[in-house]
């Protein structure tokens, strides 16, 4: 079972890691809040369906020379490790944020919900860097 979870984790993440995905997605994370504002539970289907396909419907990258392809091989890397680590308190503290918009765009507070969903987002790039230096430093290691 875990080999197939692996087989499967390395697909999505070889396409994942084309750059276009990475910040297509990163892009959309405003969209998380349409159906909770607008409280048409319909609207997230597509915003779902868009988030699940975002990770497969780009291709696979030439290389690795993108900071963004860097950013999703080393969170690949860091699922699998799941070291409690700075990129932690970052991927929690991005996502405390992310609720706090959630909850902003249930109550219908438009600067409350951008302020909290860019602040997810500025914490999300603090969390690709460290994914960057985490990929570089193993891949320096693979290569000594």
């Amino acid at each position: 079972m875990s080999s197939t979870l692996a087989t499967l984790r390395r697909s999505v993440f070889a396409r994942h890691s084309n750059p276009w995905s990475a910040w297509t997605r990163w892009l959309s994370a405003p969209l998380t809040l349409v159906p909770v504002w607008t409280r048409r539970w319909r609207h997230a289907a597509p915003v779902a369906l868009w988030m699940v396909a975002n990770a497969v419907v780009f291709p696979k990258p030439a290389d690795d020379s993108a900071w963004a392809t860097r950013a999703m091989l080393g969170e690949e890397r860091w699922i699998v490790e799941r070291p409690r680590d700075t990129a932690m308190a970052v991927n929690a503290a991005s996502s405390m944020a992310l609720l706090a918009a959630l909850i902003a765009a249930r109550r219908r507070r438009a600067l409350p919900a951008a302020g909290a969903t860019a602040v997810s987002m500025g914490l999300t790039m603090v969390y690709w860097k460290l994914m960057v230096d985490s990929y570089e430093a193993s891949e320096v290691a693979a290569a000594e």
